[in-house]
């Protein structure tokens, strides 16, 4: 059974659907995730870096929205890393593709429920601040929801996690610590900073850049907030990374396209893989 319109007001119906798509994958993989990671747009190859990986198409899972866009495949692995059992979703899913941010954080809640404590989220996003340049990775120490609809809006679900979520540390302190590390003993340039979400699916403006500059951003970008929001109130401890594509308009002459995102993804896919694995070897 898939559900195509889930009402988010009716707690009972959202537990159940929650529980039909974790018992199918359970019926398609028996390996018990404790780390989960969702990849952003360019990222898909890292999820053939698994070993001995279960492998299963969004369509196939009951409930799970399925990705639109270039360069997010839309497939579920469940393998290994260095020992340590991961999920990864290769591809996610957007505001702007017409899903509501509870329908987009669905796959959130069922890699809670699949056992995962752990979440590391990554995306592609362009520099507000002029210190970063395309190719560079940052660290999310923190991020702007003001244009993100509330994932948490809609029925509570106390199984999953409280009613009101403290949002003062979005991102776990120890793990941004453990990829700062990790970064400078392989001698990856890495920066830090504040994660704007923009919905898109239009780029930002330069006037609306310039406000996310003096609202503190030094990034933007169209994903991430809403799963870190229903991770965090799932009890999880997420790292997010963000991949800097391009300059955003304010510093660039040039337009800014889809094509442009994926082109640089692909230039750095290679280090950011690297990084992403030792991390995981050392989560």
């Amino acid at each position: 059974m898939k559900i195509q319109n889930l009402d988010y007001t009716d707690a009972g119906l959202m537990m159940s659907a929650l529980r039909e798509t974790v018992d199918y994958i359970r019926s398609r993989t028996r390996k018990v995730p404790e780390i989960a990671m969702i990849l952003g747009s360019g990222l898909g190859d890292y999820a053939s870096q698994l070993e001995n990986a279960d492998i299963i198409p969004y369509e196939d899972i009951p409930n799970f929205p399925k990705p639109t866009v270039s360069g997010h495949s839309g497939r579920l692995f469940v393998g290994e890393i260095a020992g340590k059992c991961i999920a990864v979703m290769q591809g996610r899913n957007h505001y702007y593709e017409g899903y509501d941010t509870q329908t987009i954080t669905y796959p959130v809640r069922v890699l809670r429920m699949l056992g995962a404590g752990s979440l590391i989220l990554t995306n592609a996003c362009g520099a507000v601040s002029r210190h970063f340049v395309p190719g560079d990775l940052m660290i999310i120490e923190n991020h702007l929801a003001h244009f993100c609809p509330p994932p948490l809006r809609g029925a509570h679900l106390e199984e999953l996690g409280p009613r009101f979520t403290d949002m003062s540390r979005p991102y776990d302190p120890e793990y941004m610590e453990l990829a700062r590390r990790c970064a400078k003993d392989m001698g990856i340039r890495i920066q830090q900073g504040v994660y704007g979400y923009w919905p898109g699916p239009t780029y930002e403006t330069a006037a609306e850049v310039r406000a996310y500059g003096v609202l503190g951003a030094d990034v933007v970008g169209m994903s991430t907030v809403a799963e870190d929001m229903v991770a965090v109130n799932c009890g999880m401890r997420v790292l997010g990374i963000s991949c800097i594509t391009n300059m955003t308009c304010i510093h660039s002459s040039g337009k800014t396209s889809h094509d442009e995102v994926i082109q640089v993804m692909e230039q750095i896919s290679e280090k950011t893989v690297k990084l992403l694995n030792r991390i995981v070897e050392e989560m």
